[in-house]
């Protein structure tokens, strides 16, 4: 018998756990000379207490003790940190400069095959000078990194302060705000654009200036641009958070120089947890981040410390294993080779996408020759080049897990993988719609049905997109997942109705069945894994190239 551990768990043996010490080590020495203290914080907290501090953002495990009190195993260490000062510090005893070392636990999904246990080391500024927290604590993330000796490593900056004064000054409401932020969190700036182009209630300066901050990136003139744009969608000079990032620049004037502080502003998220900057680290060749954190003051103020600044990261010792060339199981790709050093790597769908995605990469100017007799090959190597042959369901994982940089599906898939993605440009080919439909002489009977049990069972391949449909309609539903031939599921009784994808409506009405609602449109997307947009100007450049073939398209056809 073999007693293995959890899934999603592991031991670490002597030599890791040597290597682990040492970076450990050195990460400490330099928190400790910037004269952070070390804190503890129990490997278990109350949910409902750290509830009231933010909005938790990663799965917890869960369990009651025996008070039936609800606790959750820490999936990070800000929260409970601020719960910490909040409750034994207090504004008595601030600043305060913590820093701390400790595992965290975070449900995964079974078939993901990632960790569920991460050691994280950060540090967290509570009760300091905003703008100047800020530059801190940045300084400290780079001192860090620079003492580790890790590889070509840069730190990425922005700001959620600009996007939310900009939509407080188009004052369209609650609604719309929710939308766009919604929006951004998710990194889909092709929903983003639709979602402006189709409210009335923008200035053309206020359209622009929303699609274009998300896709600011650069070096710290960047500052400026934003700047200008806030100005032309009339954000008082007050509210644009400039002056914070102009102080950072500043500040951080060594970085800067080095070309190690970039501003990217397709980072900002968590709107109801960040208040002013947000930053990660990178290092060329991963397909994550080292390390990430931000400026959250909203946290203590739900913790009953109004006002007070508070400012911190965390860096993940897994991921700084492997990319010091220690063994480690981060969950995380990593090539360990220069970017410049290695072709772009794109994940291509084979099937119904693939003629057109082949047109559209020849039209933005790449080599396609060897992708035009493709035969059993998985990767196709051309001039700088990289294709990646793959399932059009399966290319949102291999990017998001490192086995490409970027790639080509339909919005479908990228929904169903829910990973981390940023959706770039609408390709406008490969048109479809996802549709409910039911037996066409039982109309009315899962309504009936509906009414009585409170639930709809619907059959169909993509569980995600039908969950957020009824979600979105405010219906319960019993979601039955089949591989194949779902029109069976009602007309054999099994389930009430499907969600299917359909073009033409052929197939469905061979079968006697008729649409009842239309759930969602899609089309092919390009998108790119976040570490390797902001650190790969290819994809960006690419991104732009396949935006303008669409574009070029489009006047072509109207």
């Amino acid at each position: 018998m073999i007693h293995r551990t959890p899934r999603g768990f592991r031991d670490i043996l002597p030599q890791e756990a040597l290597a682990r010490e040492r970076i450990t080590e050195t990460i400490r020495s330099c928190f400790s000379s910037h004269g952070y203290l070390p804190v503890e914080t129990p490997i278990l907290e109350d949910r409902s207490v750290i509830e009231t501090a933010g909005r938790i953002q990663d799965s917890p495990f869960q369990l009651f003790d025996k008070d039936d009190r609800l606790l959750m195993l820490r999936p990070d260490l800000t929260l409970p940190i601020a719960r910490m000062v909040a409750s034994r510090l207090g504004s008595n005893r601030l600043p305060a400069r913590l820093r701390y070392v400790a595992p965290v636990v975070r449900e995964q999904g079974a078939l993901r095959g990632q960790p569920r246990q991460f050691t994280q080391l950060g540090v967290e500024l509570v009760g300091g000078e905003g703008a100047d927290s800020e530059a801190e604590v940045v300084s400290l993330l780079a001192d860090a990194l620079a003492r580790l000796g890790v590889p070509d490593w840069y730190v990425v900056c922005g700001s959620v302060a600009p996007l939310t004064a900009l939509l407080k000054t188009c004052g369209l409401g609650e609604g719309f705000s929710k939308k766009v932020l919604r929006l951004v969190h998710d990194s889909d700036l092709v929903g983003l654009d639709e979602l402006v182009l189709s409210e009335e209630g923008l200035t053309a300066e206020q359209s622009k200036a929303i699609c274009e901050l998300v896709r600011l990136n650069g070096d710290e003139h960047i500052v400026e641009r934003l700047d200008a744009l806030m100005a032309g969608a009339g954000v008082p000079e007050e509210s644009r958070g400039v002056s914070a990032l102009r102080h950072l620049v500043a500040s951080c004037a060594p970085l800067v120089r080095q070309g190690r502080l970039r501003f990217d502003f397709s980072i900002i998220n968590n709107f109801d947890y960040y208040t002013g900057l947000v930053f990660k680290a990178y290092a060329e060749g991963i397909a994550a981040s080292l390390a990430s954190g931000g400026h959250y003051d909203a946290v203590l103020a739900n913790l009953g410390l109004p006002n007070v600044s508070a400012c911190g990261f965390a860096m993940s010792l897994e991921r700084l294993q492997e990319v010091l060339g220690e063994e480690g199981d981060s969950g995380v790709v990593t090539p360990g080779v220069r970017l410049a050093d290695r072709p772009l790597r794109i994940a291509i769908p084979k099937g119904s996408l693939f003629p057109d995605t082949l047109k559209v990469l020849e039209a933005a100017g790449l080599p396609v020759e060897g992708l035009r007799d493709l035969g059993r090959k998985l990767i196709v190597r051309e001039d700088g080049v990289e294709y990646v042959i793959v399932r059009a369901q399966d290319a949102p994982s291999f990017v998001a897990f490192g086995g490409a940089d970027c790639g080509i599906c339909g919005r479908d898939s990228i929904i169903e993988a829910d990973v981390d993605l940023l959706q770039l440009v609408d390709l406008r080919y490969g048109w479809c719609r996802f549709v409910v439909a039911e037996p066409a002489d039982a109309a009315g009977k899962a309504d009936r049905a509906y009414k009585w049990r409170g639930t709809m069972r619907v059959a169909t391949k993509y569980p995600r997109i039908t969950q957020e449909y009824y979600d979105r309609i405010g219906q319960q539903v019993d979601i039955v997942q089949l591989h194949g031939n779902i029109e069976l599921g009602p007309i054999v009784g099994m389930t009430d109705r499907i969600v299917d994808i359909t073009a033409t409506g052929t197939t469905l009405a061979e079968n006697d069945l008729v649409i009842v609602d239309d759930v969602l449109e899609c089309t092919a997307r390009f998108f790119a894994g976040p570490a390797a947009y902001r650190c790969d100007l290819r994809i960006r450049t690419l991104a732009q190239k396949l935006a303008n073939v669409v574009s070029h398209k489009r006047e072509e056809n109207s």
